[in-house]
């Protein structure tokens, strides 16, 4: 990466050109593409970080164009990641942008933060940052967030160093609230509120400056009045990956006989169990070894998997979807049911 173009922060001692470098090698996720994420990406890049990554799966909409600085009107109707992407990436080329056009969900969250140094939330959906902050637990990234009442805005970087989380100052999610449409925002609010958030990317990436954690910033844009609250770390060896998958993944299950026919049965019990199962479009790959046989699966089929419990099934639902395996399902009965169903064919 050629250091012409950052020579002005280079030249910053807090910087420098180990700075730089290290900026280069980082990798920042951008959850949501909309009037944060517009705010925030064109410094990210400008900046010289190497990989971002974006998800959001909106598309660019009129009432978007107030706040949404990269969109414009011939944008309309197309996906906001991809558009944002091609157009950081005309102007910083040497930059790795990186579109996915999917909304962070249980599914995706865990193998896509595992990807990236830290996470910036750019959402206005009380859902979605629980589930950010749950899953940057999980991970063990550090988040950024930001969010927008009004003329204010707060900012905090949690779950860095050992620091307090999202849940620990606020432990569970308010039953009502107002989103940015139903409340109302200015543009200069919402840019002001996401150069804080790329502020606190840059102070910790570099390991510069005062961050902020244990410590939120309240800041008023009518009176220009600042306040911090700062807050104790909490107890959160409940985050877990089991409180996860129990809270956000959910597995989809279905009946045998319901199970297609352009699919196949997956068998992840251990060679021996009981019963003996043989009918048609079946296939036996016990679990501790499901990791070394992929090449025998297809990803473009159905898979239905079963083992005598349900346990194991689900161990090995999550380890294909972690391998990129989209069409999977949990078969809601398991040996001793399935054996009593099926018809056998004589080998």
């Amino acid at each position: 990466m050629s250091h012409e173009k950052y020579i002005r922060q280079i030249a910053l001692p807090q910087v420098g050109h180990a700075g730089q470098e290290k900026l280069g090698r980082s990798r920042v996720l951008v959850v949501g593409a909309g009037g944060l994420g517009n705010a925030v990406l064109p410094y990210l890049a400008s900046a010289g970080i190497g990989s971002i990554g974006v998800i959001d799966g909106d598309r660019v909409s009129l009432s978007n164009l107030h706040r949404q600085v990269l969109f414009a009107e011939s944008d309309i109707g197309e996906l906001k990641a991809a558009v944002a992407c091609k157009k950081l990436s005309k102007q910083f080329p040497e930059i790795t942008l990186i579109p996915y056009n999917d909304f962070l969900s249980g599914e995706n969250a865990l193998t896509l933060f595992a990807e990236y140094d830290i996470i910036l939330d750019a959402t206005d959906a009380i859902d979605i940052r629980y589930l950010i902050n749950d899953a940057c637990i999980v991970t063990g990234k550090p988040f950024v967030h930001a969010s927008i009442y009004r003329f204010q805005f707060q900012v905090a970087l949690f779950n860095a160093k050992n620091s307090g989380t999202y849940r620990c100052l606020y432990p569970t999610a308010p039953k009502t609230t107002q989103s940015c449409e139903e409340a109302g925002v200015m543009p200069s609010t919402v840019a002001m509120a996401g150069l804080y958030e790329v502020n606190e990317v840059f102070k910790y990436l570099l390991g510069i400056g005062k961050s902020q954690v244990n410590s939120l910033s309240l800041v008023d844009t009518l009176s220009n009045e600042q306040n911090h609250f700062s807050f104790e770390r909490k107890n959160q060896e409940h985050i877990t990956r089991a409180f996860f998958e129990k809270e956000y993944q959910r597995i989809e299950h279905v009946a045998f006989a319901k199970a297609e026919k352009e699919g196949y049965f997956l068998d992840v019990r251990e060679f021996g169990e009981q019963p003996k199962l043989v009918f048609e479009n079946y296939v036996q790959i016990p679990l501790s070894e499901l990791e070394n046989q992929l090449d025998l699966l297809s990803v473009n089929h159905p898979i239905y998997l079963f083992c005598q419990t349900g346990v194991r099934s689900k161990k090995a639902y999550r380890l294909l979807q972690d391998k990129g395996y989209g069409k999977l399902f949990c078969l809601a009965e398991n040996a001793p049911e399935i054996e009593a169903k099926t018809i056998k064919i004589e080998s």
